[in-house]
């Protein structure tokens, strides 16, 4: 039993925790990791597996500085457990908003998707879960930002050790210059 916790806390830290210190410590600013993380996770959401990469791809393109694509993607990364678990919700809501019949979720239905013989009523439940995630996806990225924004200040506050505006010339090469020469 505690083998296993061991190799859980051994991934935590190797996959999440290690790159989220890297990103913090390379001197981005709390705001633009705040909202690259949100999107990251919304878009991360995507209730259908399997295309969230191509989206946060697409969405690093079109934002450019706006955003920090490692953080975006690490975001992705950390929302794919919580991806599995909202399409079920995506649907009900996009189904409440078209007023549209409640899909019964079968394993019939799933062997159906899975091979390739999807009926019209299981396409058309795909696309209320979309809907539901477009219509909820701006209202779950204003609410992920707000509770990002402190999380990364105090994070970045802690743990970088250079200065947090872009603005501020970074050098890291001209001590160790100095201390050549001094040398």
């Amino acid at each position: 039993m505690a083998n296993g916790k061991v190799r859980i806390t051994n991934w935590v830290q190797k996959k999440i925790t290690d790159p989220l210190l890297a990103i913090i410590r390379r001197g981005a600013e709390p705001s633009q990791l705040a909202f690259s993380g949100a999107l990251g996770i919304t878009l991360g959401v995507f209730p259908i597996c399997g295309v969230t990469v191509f989206l946060c791809g697409m969405a690093i393109a079109l934002l450019g500085s706006f955003c920090h694509a490692p953080t975006v993607m690490l975001a992705n990364f950390i929302a794919t457990p919580i991806e599995l678990s909202l399409v079920v919700p995506f649907l009900r809501f996009g189904e409440l908003i078209t007023g549209g019949s409640h899909f019964p979720l079968t394993s019939d239905a799933l062997k159906k998707v899975l091979t390739g013989q999807a009926s019209q009523e299981v396409i058309l439940s795909v696309a209320r879960a979309i809907l539901g995630w477009l219509v909820a996806s701006p209202f779950i990225l204003g609410a992920l930002y707000i509770v990002l924004l402190p999380c990364f200040k105090i994070l970045v506050h802690k743990f970088s050790g250079v200065p947090s505006s872009p603005r501020k010339p970074l050098h890291p090469h001209s001590d160790v210059k100095a201390k050549v020469r001094d040398v």
